[in-house]
This record gives structure tokens, C-alpha cells and sequence, in this order.
């Protein structure tokens, strides 16, 4: 979702590249709410930390969203860049009925898209504002 809400904000400003340790699916979930808000990520594919370090491209910022709890387990990428951690519950940890589990990955999105609007306002001039509620 951090992806998703950069590359809207800042398009002009940022390319932002989402991996993981490995590679894996999507959460429905997380695509269900995104969608809810105009931005389809059903064809999105993920990727390994590893595998993106391999292309010998350089980030200007790393930004990891792990929960603390999994903070252990949070990629670490090599390189000489800007590290920032921000850390948001993870959605494929959320229980409950369907509905339930859908309101929480909400918040979660709602919390990542504000994270994204108030670092973009401090560092780029946003293209487009983040859509509203």
C-alpha cells in the first residue's frame, strides 16, 4: 500500500519499488480496500528484497513498513541510502469476519496514505493530493 500511495503522490518526484523477504501474493484484502479508493492493484506483482538489490539500482530513501513486533524480520537493504522506518500493523495479521477484517486493513491504509501525504509535503512538491476519505 506504501507503494501504491507514493507512486500517486509524488509521481514526478519518486519511483517507489515495494519487496518483501520473499515474494509472495498480494492480500486480497489489502486489494479490495485499495480498490475502494480508485487504485487497482490486482495485477501488482511482489517482489524479494533480494532480487531488487540484484538490479544494481539506487534508492534514494528505503523505507520499511514492518510492524515493531516484526521488526526482526524486517528487510534490510545494502546500499548507501536514506533509511526510514515506519511501522504499520501488518494486514495478514488481521482476524475476524470478513467485514471486521476489511475495516481494519481501512484503517491501515487510511493510516499509510496519511504517513505518505505528510512525508511527500515535506519533501517534494506533491503533483496530486491524496484522495479524500
Amino acid at each position: 500500500m506504501a507503494e501504491a500511495w507514493l507512486n500517486y503522490s509524488c509521481p514526478d518526484d519518486f519511483e517507489a519499488h515495494s519487496a518483501g523477504l520473499e515474494p509472495g501474493t498480494i492480500n486480497p484484502l489489502v486489494v479490495e480496500i485499495m480498490k475502494e479508493v480508485g487504485i487497482d492493484l490486482s495485477q501488482n506483482k511482489t517482489q524479494a528484497v533480494f532480487d531488487v538489490w540484484r538490479t544494481g539500482k539506487l534508492f534514494q530513501y528505503v523505507i520499511t513498513v514492518c510492524s515493531e513486533g516484526e521488526a526482526k524480520g524486517c528487510p534490510i537493504f545494502a546500499g548507501i541510502t536514506t533509511r526510514l522506518h515506519w511501522p504499520f500493523p501488518d494486514p495478514s495479521q488481521v482476524t475476524g469476519t470478513h467485514e471486521e477484517k476489511l475495516q481494519e486493513v481501512r484503517k491501515i491504509r487510511d493510516e499509510i496514505r496519511q504517513k505518505v501525504q505528510e512525508w511527500c509535503e515535506a519533501v517534494c512538491v506533491p503533483q496530486t493530493s491524496l484522495m479524500p476519505e
